[in-house]
């Protein structure tokens, strides 16, 4: 049966994030890479734009438009509006094929945060079943990002890894296939932005938008001491009512998240402290693995070796270790069947 269904739908691998969703198609490749954002009409609630376009349209919309971020803290918070996203790019997915489009009736693993209630798990899978999908198989993030970024997670060894992505930080330490210990904080690369915001705001009277926080964040953020950089902060003085240009240094920058660091950190230290002192010798040894769009922020790695005392290592291409990771869980009939296994539905 599977086979016949490979004839007429792709199988895909979702890293549905609360910043952006990844879509991968097996025997394809990564296909989709698009802002998690929706542009619709205020009243109506007509859809207007969905990923890069909406995204682009945000901070700049006419007062009768308004954007929604459907995912917060890395689960739904708007289930129409997360389900029209899903349909939006699994229809994408399924027509790139020009004359001969495939059904879009897709059998899909799907990232999510290891925290979440059953109620969330349900709404992931009603949402990305009535988008289409046949099937729906869930797997913890942390598991998927581990898969993805090549750890022997079948094997009588520990690994670590920490996934820092927009709405939440999975942190878990894995062994012989299942996660050991894990930690779910929903707190990550959103609250980095926040914090900037905020510090914007009490430092100098300056007003700016998340976009210009983002950027700032990736141009002068910094987690531990090195070359200071500088960056523009561009937004509206709140004393004035007008446009205001100000620089600011890496220094500031550092200062302004250091408290969403210092969480992170202390969740990651509580994990090794509720992990099995053999398996921590372990990643002692082959080092703590992190990633996620948080794991570029310059210098995290060495502060978190520095508080730790043990080696850090980046993942390669941190941005899509997720959805590399349900994509070979696809691919691996046994690994499929544990999934299943903790949670998969099907129709």
């Amino acid at each position: 049966m599977d086979r016949l269904w490979g004839m007429v739908t792709h199988d895909i691998g979702i890293d549905l994030g609360t910043a952006n969703t990844l879509v991968l198609v097996v025997g394809k490749g990564i296909v989709i890479r698009e802002p998690s954002v929706v542009a619709l009409h205020k009243k109506s609630k007509q859809i207007i734009a969905i990923g890069t376009e909406a995204k682009k349209m945000v901070g700049k919309m006419p007062a009768n438009l308004t954007y929604v971020r459907p995912l917060r803290d890395g689960v739904i918070s708007d289930f129409d509006i997360t389900m029209a996203m899903l349909k939006f790019f699994i229809k994408k997915v399924h027509v790139r094929e020009g004359l001969l489009p495939k059904l879009a009736r897709p059998r899909v693993v799907i990232g999510i945060p290891s925290g979440v209630t059953p109620v969330e798990k349900r709404a992931v899978q009603d949402a990305t079943l009535e988008a289409g999908a046949r099937e729906v198989y869930l797997v913890e993030e942390a598991m998927a990002a581990a898969v993805g970024a090549g750890l022997p997670i079948n094997e009588a060894t520990g690994s670590m890894i920490v996934d820092i992505g927009g709405g939440t930080t999975e942190i878990a330490t894995i062994s012989l296939g299942g996660m050991v210990a894990n930690k779910s904080l929903r707190i990550a690369g959103d609250e980095m932005d926040q914090d900037i915001i905020n510090y914007a705001r009490s430092r100098y009277n300056l007003l700016i938008g998340e976009r210009t926080a983002e950027e700032v964040k990736l141009a002068a953020g910094w987690a531990f001491p090195g070359t200071v950089r500088q960056s523009k902060l561009r937004g509206r003085d709140l004393a004035t009512g007008l446009p205001r240009e100000i620089s600011v240094s890496s220094d500031e920058i550092g200062e302004a998240i250091s408290t969403t660091l210092n969480q992170i950190i202390d969740a990651i230290k509580d994990t090794i402290e509720e992990t099995p002192p053999e398996i921590v010798a372990d990643f002692i040894q082959s080092g703590i693995v992190i990633t996620g769009g948080g794991s570029l922020l310059p210098g995290l790695s060495e502060r978190i070796a520095s508080e730790l005392k043990m080696p850090v290592i980046t993942a390669k291409d941190p941005l899509t270790t997720v959805v590399r990771g349900t994509g070979l869980i696809l691919e691996d009939r046994e690994l499929l069947k544990k999934v299943k296994s903790r949670g998969g539905l099907s129709v």
